[in-house]
């Protein structure tokens, strides 16, 4: 089969990610998932989840570039995109990811500034004097 294309995103980042029939290489802006993760265990494997379940983490190389945000987006936003090339290499997979909540996209951002406030909700300290 072809390579399959799908765009994965969270908060600020945005993943796109190619799907290919292969090893189980996973590259991530031409680094390996350990070299562009480096210690951050929990991640990689929010990174693989998607791919352990389908049981298609020996199976499938994925090449992928991200961009926007920190290490904690755009590790969520490559695990909607996994998903999301997954679910169009083969439709079957769809019954296994969308239980798991992994074909939907975490739409929360965080909140802007408004005047008059420290921050989005924060209210200046008061002063009785």
């Amino acid at each position: 089969m072809a390579t399959t294309y799908a765009t994965g995103r969270r908060k600020a980042s945005i993943a796109k990610v190619w799907l290919t029939p292969g090893s189980g290489k996973v590259t991530i802006n031409g680094l390996s998932l350990d070299a562009w993760l480096g210690g951050l265990e929990a991640k990689k494997l929010r990174v693989m989840q998607p791919l352990v379940l389908t049981k298609q983490n020996s199976s499938v190389d994925i090449k992928a570039t991200t961009l926007g945000g920190g290490f904690g987006g755009q590790a969520d936003a490559l695990r909607h995109g996994i998903s999301r090339a997954l679910v169009a290499y083969d439709e079957s997979f769809r019954a296994i990811l969308k239980p798991e909540g992994m074909m939907t996209r975490d739409s929360r951002v965080v909140e802007r500034k408004k005047p008059g406030k420290r921050k989005a909700r924060r209210s200046p300290q008061f002063s009785k004097r």
